[in-house]
């Protein structure tokens, strides 16, 4: 049913639309008869008609349903899945403008949403690669795979609906079969090919994500770009005699496979934190290098998916944080302890806090195979770890990193930050909206004094930000 706002925009008021502006979560924007509209899968300088297709109080959002020019900004994207798959939104925008639009978004977070005072924001970072720059997929099988409208038409066969692949947009129920993807080097779509084949050839039972049965649910593949090594998790809902079939002919098929894993997973969702990995060949991770550290991950282990450019988000972050050897250094949400690790040897002591605990062992690892004895880590939730009692018994910081995750800091963290007062904090986001609400709440006892975008997921409106903030 569409509002009273939207019943009042005459229909030739939607033809001939020129798309304005990139904004918020890769959309688009227009203004039609005082109204703003956001627009899905185009690109600003498109001349278009649209479709209303959902209509709210103060907005509308609609789809192009008929091309009249085409943007400068456009490039032709290089993928078959594009505009079914779910991911990589932004291929039809050639790079430069995707880069654009980061910086924009940035800094419009910054300022209409922190309103804080800015230095000039630096040119955004481009990520080191365009294409294969992921070192972790992760595939769901389904045994009713979607069709594209062609498809459906497509009288002269019929088309294999057990698949194994990604979710198209919008839909957690709908699946598409996916013969290439530019997003992981191989041996990724060899092995995700290679077990779909299998799995049809043996007669296994896909998923099916509604009535959450079958045996085959989903499949990760973790690679490391510095090391080559490869890891793979299998998941399935229950134990089967098929399973170690299955993982003998992959291992056969590719031996060069590093690490291979199943998990049995019959709960609501597909998370394992919570449940055994078993390994069943090779070693129980993989390592990636960075600077000559090395660091482990698990199967349940968290590291940035783009290696390369995480290497350029750290160097920044350490560029910012101007760390002296006589400096004590908080890193929170501190992960597998990658930055904490990265830039101990610039500290006198690093103290690492996270809430996974698998997340906390595994920092402990990185730091003893490195041989980095100066960093200390403790599991918890930030709100409650934080204290009065902690600094009294950890010392207070010379410095502080900050990397939440997308929702970012509790307010409670945040107040508890400008308690400390400590003369540096560098806070890392994957978020520009969120950051910009904890740089508000900051703002009377630290400013900006730099901000660095970073790209780290080309062809998708995400963007990571580096702000480095210094007592007033």
């Amino acid at each position: 049913m569409l509002s009273r706002a939207a019943k009042s925009i005459p229909a030739e008021a939607l033809l001939h639309v020129e798309i304005q502006d990139m904004v918020a979560e890769g959309k688009c924007l227009v203004r039609v008869n005082n109204l703003v509209v956001f627009v899905n899968n185009a690109a600003p300088g498109d001349v278009v008609d649209l479709r209303i297709t959902k209509a709210k109080k103060n907005y509308l959002e609609a789809t192009p349903t008929v091309f009249h020019k085409y943007s400068a900004l456009r490039t032709t994207p290089f993928c078959q899945h594009f505009g079914t798959c779910g991911g990589c939104k932004w291929q039809h925008l050639s790079y430069d403008a995707q880069l654009a639009a980061k910086q924009q978004q940035v800094e419009d977070a910054l300022r209409r949403i922190g309103k804080v005072e800015l230095p000039d924001v630096r040119a955004i970072v481009p990520s080191p690669a365009r294409t294969y720059y992921r070192n972790k997929l992760e595939y769901t099988f389904s045994y009713l795979g979607w069709l594209t409208g062609e498809q459906i038409q497509d009288d002269t066969r019929q088309y294999e609906r057990r698949v194994l692949g990604f979710h198209t947009p919008g839909r957690f129920d709908k699946i598409i079969d996916v013969e290439h993807c530019w997003l992981q080097p191989e041996p990724s779509n060899e092995i995700r090919l290679f077990v779909r084949d299998y799995a049809r050839e043996q007669q296994l039972r896909f998923n099916s994500i509604e009535k959450q049965t079958g045996l085959l649910r989903n499949l990760i593949i973790r690679t490391a770009q510095s090391t080559g090594q490869t890891m793979v998790i299998l998941q399935c809902y229950h134990q089967h005699e098929a399973i170690e079939p299955l993982l003998d002919a992959l291992y056969a098929k590719f031996p060069g496979i590093t690490s291979l894993n199943y998990v049995l997973n019959d709960k609501g969702n597909e998370t394992f934190h919570d449940l055994e990995v078993v390994n069943y060949r090779g070693l129980p991770f993989i390592e990636e290098e960075m600077e000559g550290l090395r660091f482990r991950i698990g199967p349940k282990s968290f590291y940035q998916t783009n290696s390369e450019g995480a290497f350029n988000l750290y160097k920044i972050a350490r560029e910012f944080a101007e760390i002296k050897p006589t400096d004590l250094v908080y890193d929170l949400y501190t992960g597998a302890g990658t930055i904490a690790n990265f830039v101990a040897r610039q500290a006198r002591r690093v103290v690492g806090i996270e809430y996974v605990e698998q997340a906390v062992l595994d920092a402990r690892v990185n730091s003893q195979i490195n041989g980095i004895t100066n960093t200390v880590f403790f599991a918890g939730d930030m709100k409650d770890m934080l204290t009065a009692d902690f600094t009294a018994q950890h010392g207070q910081p010379d410095v502080i990193i900050t990397d939440p995750p997308r929702a970012g800091m509790h307010e409670d963290v945040v107040k508890r930050l400008a308690e400390l007062r400590a003369p540096r904090l560098v806070y890392i986001s994957c978020n520009p909206a969120t950051q910009a609400r904890d740089l508000e709440m900051l703002d009377a006892v630290y400013r900006v004094a730099r901000v660095q975008p970073v790209d780290m997921f080309p062809h998708t409106h995400h963007v990571e930000n580096v702000v480095l903030l210094e007592l007033r």
